[in-house]
């Protein structure tokens, strides 16, 4: 005879635990309005939501929560969540064959026509699990996929999604065993005539040739994009314009920060991924040193590898800013899993040596007990309200002190038929002193390289 032993003890799992799957509360989103329940039942797919808890149950929960925003920004109607507390994930059915019965049931009872799993499947869980529930069933990662394709307005952004749902369908083409394997020969197969025909390929075989030429090709137009976007960027660099970029979490008000800094009239959107295609805007310092600011696509838990991947040359930006604006949702749940989820992100892509500002977000919807701990945890921080403009004045001034100065000290004289040259020290060199001599117009400052090569010539000689 056997005994359950306590989780504490042995690290397994309580029999309540392990014999029940949890019900999330507050996960559905059916409305009571009549027309729009009508709109909705045309036109959205019914979702059950289901996860496995690996940890902390609060960790689990706002990682459901985040599904169903996830999947209500796709179009979908959630029905329900459930979570199944497991050590880890049932390598068949992702919660175990009893615990997918009872999922079935759900489905059955709620009409739901589709499943969506918190956790990247592996082919064979979706299939066996599809099996048994005997609706159409997609993880978390195929979900933001869709979002994207969605989303992504510019030839770029369509490009990077294409690619990144194109990498993540290669493993999983499903084949039907040699016996029902469909042959492609010779034109077919190839595209070719007569001299090409050979034993043929079968359709899986054919269709991931086919997705991997695509897939070359995207690769190729991609880098050809990301060339324009270089020689901008160089562009700016050369004349030693800094660079800002706004990053983090999805729907964290990056847009509405932009606009509020610039003017910039970027879309607004209360939904996850608003944002794919990177703005790039113009804006001035306090003391009128030029900067662009530029927003980025948001990021979540688990971004999908291969989307990190296929907006890697977007992603660039932020490896290349002088400075980082990482924006937080300050009334989000769990505000210090987004910065750990945003800072991975930035591992990926080797941006970890960039300087940071936190920008703590929504302040005017947030708890105080909560912006004073990350205030705490995060010394240099800024709190804001993008919504209301609380907190810009601060914001500016901390942009202001944290990006590059002039840093080269100029001693010129320049001639007064020269007055270009007087305006461009005017305009982006920090002057410390002017004088007016016999010889010209002696200026004592800093100034960036390219303009203190400009007035090396006038350079003063010491006596």
């Amino acid at each position: 005879m056997t005994t359950d032993i306590p989780h504490a003890d042995t690290g397994g799992l309580d029999l309540e635990d392990r014999q029940s799957l949890r019900r999330v509360a507050g996960l559905s989103t059916e409305l009571e309005d009549i027309t729009e329940v009508e709109y909705r039942q045309l036109r959205l797919e019914k979702v059950v939501l289901v996860g496995v808890q690996l940890g902390e149950l609060r960790d689990a929960e706002n990682s459901l929560l985040e599904l169903a925003a996830l999947a209500e920004t796709a179009g979908s109607q959630v029905m329900d969540g459930v979570l199944q507390r497991r050590t880890k994930p049932d390598p068949a059915t992702f919660i175990g064959s009893g615990k997918a019965k009872e999922l079935a049931a759900i489905v059955a009872a709620t009409g739901a026509d589709t499943v969506i799993a918190d956790s990247e499947l592996a082919p064979s869980q979706r299939r066996a699990l599809e099996d048994v529930v005997k609706v159409k069933v997609i993880d978390r990662t195929a979900l933001i996929l869709d979002i994207f394709a969605q989303h992504a307005k510019s030839r770029e952004g369509k490009a990077q999604v294409e690619l990144a749902q194109l990498q993540y369908l290669l493993p999983r083409l499903r084949g039907w065993g040699e016996s029902m394997s469909r042959q492609a020969g010779g034109r077919v197969a190839g595209g070719e005539g007569i001299g090409s025909r050979g034993p043929g390929e079968t359709k899986i075989e054919l269709d991931r040739r086919r997705i991997n030429s695509r897939i070359a090709r995207l690769r190729r137009d991609i880098a050809a994009m990301k060339t324009g976007r270089d020689t901008k960027r160089s562009s700016r660099r050369r004349s030693e314009v800094a660079s800002v970029v706004i990053a983090g979490y999805t729907n964290a008000g990056k847009s509405t920060l932009i606009n509020r800094l610039t003017g910039a009239g970027v879309l607004v959107e209360n939904a996850l991924f608003a944002t794919l295609d990177p703005t790039v805007r113009r804006a001035e310092t306090a003391d009128g040193r030029p900067y662009t600011i530029s927003d980025t696509v948001g990021f979540v838990r688990s971004l999908p590898h291969q989307l990190v991947e296929a907006f890697r040359s977007t992603l660039e930006e932020v490896e290349d800013a002088d400075l980082v604006l990482h924006v937080v949702d300050g009334s989000h749940p769990d505000p210090e899993g987004q910065i750990s989820a945003v800072r991975e992100v930035f591992a990926d892509i080797g941006a970890t040596e960039v300087p940071e500002l936190i920008v703590i977000n929504k302040s005017d919807a947030a708890e105080p007990e909560t912006i004073e701990r990350l205030q705490r945890a995060l010394p240099r921080s800024v709190v804001v309200s993008a919504r209301t403009g609380a907190g810009f004045d601060a914001l500016r001034a901390a942009i202001d002190t944290a990006l590059p100065r002039p840093a080269v000290t100029i001693d010129v004289v320049i001639p007064y038929d020269r007055g270009d040259l007087v305006a461009v020290l005017h305009e982006r060199a920090d002057v410390e002193s002017i004088e007016y001599t016999p010889e010209g117009t002696a200026v004592v400052g800093k100034a960036y390289p390219s303009v203190a090569s400009q007035v090396g010539p006038y350079a003063r000689v010491a006596p």
